[in-house]
């Protein structure tokens, strides 16, 4: 199964990110220490904490017409074709 949803914000994006993270069952802590970046990085990320590239980002698409769509694999779902049913790791 597939999981969609259209993404038209910093905050918006920021909440899809937070409920990818707690469906795969992370912390903050964790998704920080395999991203390599702090917690407070992931925290300002997940609460759409304004900065200029994300501003800009949606301003461009705003402008062309567009959005982002956020297409997630279930987790655990084999005929998804996400991660969990190749074997591959998440990053490579």
């Amino acid at each position: 199964m597939v999981a969609r949803s259209s993404v038209r914000s910093p905050a918006a994006l920021g909440q899809e990110l937070a409920r990818l993270r707690y469906d795969h069952g992370l912390t903050q802590d964790a998704l920080a220490d395999a991203l390599g970046v702090t917690r407070r990085y992931v925290y300002e990320l997940e609460s759409g904490k304004p900065n200029l590239w994300a501003v800009r980002l949606f301003e461009v698409l705003r402008e062309l017409g567009a959005h982002l769509e956020v297409v997630s694999a279930v987790a655990g779902d084999p005929s998804s074709g996400g991660p969990e049913s190749t074997g591959e790791q998440v990053g490579e």
